[in-house]
Formats: C-alpha cells, structure tokens, sequence
C-alpha cells in the first residue's frame, strides 16, 4: 500500500490546525550560509539541530554523498542562485561518517538497475554517448575525500565568486559531532 494517503491526510491536518504558523520565515537564509548537505535520513534533523540553525536559517541543498558529479548539474545551479539571488554568503559542504557512497560500486549498481527491468541497451546507448557508468555512479573511500572534491569543485566554477567562502565539515551520523576539514576565509567583495 502507498504512503500517499497518510502523507495527505498528515497535511490536511496540519493545515487545518495551522501547525505552518511555527515554521512561517522567507526565502532568504537568515545566517547568509547555503549548506551542500547528504540526503542520508539521518541527517534531515540532527545536521540542523547539531548547527543550532532554525527554519528559515539556511538554504540546503541535499543530493547523494554531497558529491558534486558535475559542474553544470542542479545542485551547482542551487548554489549559485543561493548566492547570487538569495543572498548566501557563505557555502558549507557537510558530508558523514559511515556514508552510503562509500560502499556505491558502479557494477553492481548497473547489475540492479538490468534485474529491475532496464534493457542493457540503454545503459550501452549511454556509455556510447559518454556517460559513463563507472564515473556516473562512483562513490569515495572516505567522507573527507567526497567533502573536499567539492569543495573544490565550487571554488574552481567559472561562475563562483572568488570572495565567497567555501567550507568543509565531516559530520558523525550518531552524535552530530562536526570535524572541519577545511575552513575558507576570504575577504568579502
């Protein structure tokens, strides 16, 4: 059975009771600060917390790993219009211990996507077409490898502002416990 129902009938209520009212703010981060965060479960409330950071507080922006695969792809766009539109002043790459692209295997990953019904000839289409699976899909051996490729990835952009700020953290999962693995202090334009 689907989730769909519940969620519907959570948010009817929610409405209803006005519960929104608690979490009313605007579009523009309050601590100035853009977060490129994992979209681990484990993190959807504790990352917030841990930082002390409200509703309203910072623009995240949430993919697999924090992993940056390419420099035109959303999750850059969603930086950079959090700077340039929105306000940031500030980007923090937050990964996590016991990541799951840590254990990502690009084979094994093409292997599940055959067994769920997609035709092998769209995954040899693609890799013709340059899109490599193995690139495509691979992960990193420690969080502060996957924290770092980013990093450098948004502060190497053509488009990036050289006087933003970008900052690495590695958080642990369990206890919201943050190590920085590179802070970034440039003078502001």
């Amino acid at each position: 059975m689907s989730i769909v129902p519940s969620l519907l009938e959570v948010n009817r209520k929610f409405v209803e009771e006005k519960r929104y009212e608690d979490y009313l703010t605007d579009k523009y981060p309050e601590k100035k600060v853009a977060i490129l965060t994992c979209m681990d479960t484990r993190l959807s409330e504790l990352l917030p917390k841990a930082l002390g950071l409200k509703n309203g507080d910072a623009k995240f922006i949430k993919n697999a790993g924090a992993i940056l695969t390419q420099p035109f792809g959303s999750a850059m766009r969603s930086i950079l219009v959090a700077v340039y539109e929105l306000g940031a002043r500030e980007v923090i790459v937050i990964g996590h211990h016991s990541c799951g692209m840590t254990e990502i295997e690009p084979g094994r990953m093409v292997s599940k996507f055959v067994e769920n019904g997609i035709d092998p000839t769209v995954i040899e289409t693609l890799e013709n077409s340059g899109i490599r699976m193995e690139k495509f899909l691979r992960g990193f051996e420690r969080a502060e490898d996957g924290v770092m490729h980013s990093v450098k990835m948004i502060r190497r952009h053509p488009l990036f502002p050289k006087a933003v700020p970008v900052h690495g953290f590695v958080m642990d999962p369990e206890t919201g416990a943050v190590e920085v693995i590179v802070e970034d202090y440039r003078e502001e334009a």
